[in-house]
């Protein structure tokens, strides 16, 4: 009894032992850590942040993805560094970041969420030092300011090559076409008469001396193809491909409904030929020379009978010959034609070619693709951010960034609104165009209120229009809030603007939103359409609609 109690005290024993090591690699602890390579850095000057994490080999984790260390910029994320530690049951995975600011100023990086095996992990914030670059005039010297001079254009590729090798190709083939035609004229108009072709094929078949040397089968091959030839080009256009029986048959018909006036005995004696050679080519069968040489003659007597036999062409076939031949003629101009078609279609093509190259291929897109409002809305739409801090919203096509100059800065309350600021620009399409999309955000620097003077809008937005060359501009303001709750100024309303292309005036709707925020980013982001098709007014709304700025919120 007493073996049997310590046998169960020791399987107990044993079962916890399984179950608190399984539970210990279960809740087996995670270990997290972050660090940086400086915390003292100058404006634009990349530093290294670094992410350890300690967990169980099977555990996935992921790391932080994208622009998640705001206010710092991330440049770069490098690829993941794993070593196995000494217990081969833990990885110890390494990640690197590459991370920068345009801005001095002390920043914290935010503590960054890691993920291992489902459960959320978090790094500690960390803080760092960004110094602007001094410069110590008393050691640099100061120089004047350089006269403005003229870049040339960089060299692109001579497009009037390509038009001259093209050009000289199309004119070379239709030369080449030309005399091709004219060689195949010259070749009909030397060719031998049926007649003295097979009376040639005869004598050269008795100069060969194959009926000497017992070459029946080459013999009769030769015999039988001077009177099949002949037959086929002056009377069945089928001979050369009928058979022995095909062929006498056909002759028969034709005697009999006196197309041809030849006697029974010559359609007789060339039936009794062609079939010996038959047997001589096609199942190995001999000859005696006696016999083939009086075959030969009889062919040369047939040829002669079919000759005599064939009556005069009528007057109704001369004409069906001449319509044929100018049937053909007109094919042969015809032919000239489509190969000139064919240069000046070449020639074209590079015309259009050099167009790309000047113009440019999105203005030629905007010229020869005019997509319809209806198109637009059906298209898959992008969901996209823009700027640093992001303005979030979802457009047709992706927004192009753009060099921000004085050319394109809006000059709205604008000169006095972002003075001091640095900008970025997006852009999609001209103000002339079906849909045009402007976006500038400005980022302020200078820790000042930025507030829109709303009764000051409609003369800016006047201004603004008429730079870019538009005409009769109607403006109506009012206040605008976004789905997270920004609030900012609208101006709309409609102007006319001249088509670059077709030189005619066009109508176009516009919304103009104003957003100025405390130490944050002012954003402008003007949208026009055409105001023609109703659709377009259902594309404004969706894009503006879509504005976002605390995507969290």
């Amino acid at each position: 009894m007493k073996q049997l109690v310590t046998k169960i005290a020791k399987s107990k024993s044993l079962f916890f032992t399984v179950l608190a090591v399984l539970f210990l690699q279960q809740t087996y602890a995670q270990e997290v850590s972050s660090s940086i390579d400086t915390t003292q850095l100058k404006i634009g000057e990349q530093f290294r942040y670094q992410i350890k994490v300690e967990a169980n080999k099977d555990f996935p984790v992921v790391f932080p993805e994208g622009q998640t260390f705001m206010p710092l910029e991330m440049v770069e994320a490098y690829q993941i560094d794993t070593t196995r530690l000494k217990d081969n049951q833990t990885w110890q995975l390494t990640r690197e970041y590459a991370l920068t600011q345009w801005d001095s100023g002390s920043y914290v990086i935010p503590k960054q969420k890691i993920i291992v095996n489902d459960q959320s992990l978090f790094t500690d914030s960390i803080k760092v030092e960004v110094a602007t670059v001094v410069v110590d005039t008393t050691k640099q010297a100061l120089f004047p300011i350089k006269p403005t001079i003229e870049i040339e254009e960089p060299s692109s590729f001579p497009w009037w090559i390509l038009w001259l090798i093209l050009v000289i190709a199309a004119v070379a083939g239709l030369v080449l076409l030309f005399l091709k035609l004219r060689q195949r004229k010259i070749e009909r108009e030397q060719q031998i008469p049926p007649y003295e072709k097979a009376i040639d094929t005869l004598k050269k078949l008795d100069e060969s001396q194959a009926l000497e040397r017992g070459e029946m089968k080459e013999y009769y091959s030769t015999l039988t193809l001077a009177v099949k030839r002949y037959i086929d080009e002056k009377i069945d256009e089928r001979a050369l491909e009928s058979t022995t029986e095909e062929l006498i048959q056909h002759l028969n018909e034709l005697k009999a409904n006196k197309s041809i006036l030849v006697k029974h005995k010559v359609i007789n004696d060339l039936q009794d030929i062609l079939r010996r050679a038959d047997l001589i080519k096609f199942a190995g069968g001999g000859m005696d020379k006696l016999t083939a040489k009086a075959d030969r003659q009889l062919i040369e007597e047939d040829i002669n009978s079919i000759k005599d036999s064939i009556p005069e062409p009528t007057e109704e076939e001369l004409l069906k010959d001449e319509a044929y031949a100018e049937a053909r003629k007109k094919r042969e101009t015809r032919t000239k034609i489509i190969a000139g078609l064919v240069g000046v279609i070449l020639v074209v093509v590079i015309a259009n070619f050099a167009f790309f190259d000047n113009k440019g291929f999105e203005y030629v897109k905007d010229v020869v693709i005019h997509d319809t409002a209806e198109e637009l809305l059906e298209k898959y739409w992008i969901e996209s951010e823009y700027g640093n801090p992001p303005v979030y919203m979802i457009t047709p096509e992706v927004l192009v960034r753009q060099e921000v100059d004085s050319t394109n800065v809006p000059p709205m309350a604008i000169s006095q609104l972002f003075k001091g600021n640095s900008g970025e620009h997006f852009k999609l399409g001209r103000i002339e165009d079906d849909l045009n999309i402007d976006l500038f955000t400005f980022h302020n620097n200078s820790n000042v209120d930025l507030a829109i003077d709303f009764d000051d809008l409609g003369s800016v937005q006047a201004s603004l229009l008429e730079n870019k060359g538009a005409k009769n501009i109607i403006i109506k303001q009012e206040k605008f809030t976004t789905a997270d709750g920004s609030e900012g100024a609208k101006i709309f309303g409609s102007f006319n603007i001249e088509d670059p292309v077709s030189k005619k005036i066009e109508m176009k709707s516009y919304v103009h939103l104003y957003f100025a925020a405390q130490g944050g980013n002012s954003v402008s982001i003007f949208v026009s359409t055409t105001d023609e098709d109703e659709g377009f007014e259902e594309i404004t709304n969706r894009i503006i609609n879509s504005i976002e700025f605390n995507r969290e919120n």
